[in-house]
């Protein structure tokens, strides 16, 4: 299996290779040259089988011989048996083939768990396999940081750096990338919007002679080890409700439309899904998109829903490639009408293919407040901001009732807890686990959105940089 860039570059990479870049060096986005389908047979097996065994089977024709598959698989049940719930993704039934994937069962309460586990064990050992070390830099809406951070604490291959916004997402989820004392973490605050954050670590990734001194590294979702490892609780998903025999849809809280695209992957290798239903909050780019085929940024607004707060949705990028045909030439002429004008146009083919599988809403905040207090009313079921505006938006859609809607929970309601109380009266608590998380002490730096500022404290904290990448 080898993977490709959407802008064209001509180099081939593996599986290894691929998720150790992140970033294409032309700026692009990996994707597999060509995509692998698993038979109606084979889908069915998986209804009772563990989390862990499902990973490695939908996860391993996109590995291919990169790494072996003893050792996958060994990876996996380390990875996923460190989750708090033996199904890791438990589905919740809260109406008539109204369902919730609770996706927040991990470390740091948040669907990111369930790529970031997986993906550190993989690049750890794949480094120390090669004697070589790595620096990940990653920015954050509220949730990756801390997962990564989780992830790979204590790893002595890997050094860490996570970049949020500044007094733009909750205090749970700051305190995850703040408290560890492991000394290859670092965090850095950000004076900006998440937006700024992720153009800060693409500009480093271009910037290719500190790239390659850093050895740098990245495991946002535009990491095609997060993308392949999140199409796996589709699956899991769909076959408990009776995959591949009958169609699923799903709703998806999406901001960088990376948890959704999983969706289209799981789609490609032949999970029979019925509908890919995009949730956005007030920062509506796709669903604007979908509606109107015009991709305009316009200015970030705080929400409670803060990991949604985007405007430059990076994983789109991926599927505009797919439904143009896979021409670069046209994605990067895409790509560079949005970074001269801040829009651009989908092509009306394209768009139309887009339709096909896709479709979305927004909610603003009154909705979310109104979704978070009926469902706690009528369900005793607490939702976090995010679950709530895909419930919300899942509620919009005109569908066939006789379709499961299975709505996307990303975090767990204790990461928002003041929004959750606003809402509906109830201050969701932290899992007995994480009952010290207020009282432990936080290491950040407070930096500017400057990127020579920011690559300066990468370095000094790169030890990749300091010993040439040699252990």
């Amino acid at each position: 299996m080898h993977y490709i860039s959407t802008r064209g570059a001509p180099a081939r990479l593996d599986f290894v290779e691929a998720m150790l870049s992140g970033l294409a060096r032309d700026g692009g986005l990996y994707v597999p040259y060509s995509w692998p389908r698993l038979s109606p047979a084979t889908i069915a097996g998986f209804a009772g089988r563990p989390y862990a065994e499902v990973a490695v089977e939908v996860i391993k024709p996109f590995v291919g011989s990169a790494i072996a598959e003893v050792d996958l698989a060994r990876i996996a049940h380390e990875a996923y048996g460190s989750f708090r719930h033996p199904a890791v993704a438990p589905l919740v039934q809260l109406g008539d083939n109204l369902f919730v994937l609770e996706l927040f069962h991990g470390p740091t309460l948040a669907f990111k768990d369930l790529a970031m586990q997986l993906v550190a064990r993989l690049m750890d050992h794949v480094l120390k396999q090669r004697g070589e070390r790595t620096t990940i830099v990653v920015a954050t809406s509220g949730d990756t940081g801390g997962a990564a951070v989780e992830a790979f604490r204590g790893r002595d291959q890997v050094d860490v750096v996570a970049l949020y916004p500044h007094g733009r997402i909750s205090d749970v989820q700051r305190r995850m990338m703040t408290t560890p004392t492991d000394d290859n973490v670092h965090s850095i605050a950000v004076e900006g919007t998440f937006d700024d954050c992720q153009a800060l670590v693409k500009a480093m990734f271009n910037h290719h002679a500190f790239r390659d001194r850093v050895r740098l590294s990245g495991v946002n979702s535009i990491n095609w080890g997060r993308i392949v490892a999140q199409a796996v609780y589709y699956f899991t998903a769909a076959v408990a409700l009776g995959a591949p025999h009958r169609r699923i849809a799903f709703t998806v809280p999406t901001g960088n439309f990376g948890d959704v695209y999983a969706g289209y992957v799981a789609s490609k290798m032949g999970l029979p899904v019925d509908r890919l239903v995009v949730a956005t909050n007030v920062n509506d780019i796709l669903a604007r998109t979908l509606a109107t085929g015009d991709y305009e940024t316009r200015q970030v607004v705080a929400t409670s829903s803060p990991s949604m707060d985007i405007q430059v949705s990076s994983n789109f990028e991926r599927l505009l490639y797919e439904t143009c045909g896979r021409d670069a030439a046209k994605v990067n002429a895409l790509m560079g009408s949005l970074a001269q004008s801040g829009r651009f146009s989908v092509p009306g083919e394209a768009l139309k293919e887009m339709r096909t599988l896709f479709s979305a809403d927004r909610a603003d905040e009154q909705e979310v407040d109104a979704e978070i207090r009926a469902w706690m009313k009528e369900a005793s079921y607490c939702a976090d901001p995010h679950t709530a505006v895909a419930l919300a938006v899942a509620e919009k859609e005109t569908r066939d009732p006789k379709v499961p809607m299975v709505v996307l929970s990303t975090a767990h309601p204790a990461k928002f807890p003041d929004a959750v109380k606003a809402a509906c009266g109830v201050e969701p608590g932290l899992p007995d686990w994480l009952s010290d998380l207020p009282n432990k002490a936080e290491r950040f730096t407070v930096l500017p959105a400057d990127q020579a500022k920011i690559e300066q404290f990468v370095a000094s904290a790169s030890r990749a940089a300091r010993d040439g990448a040699g252990v």
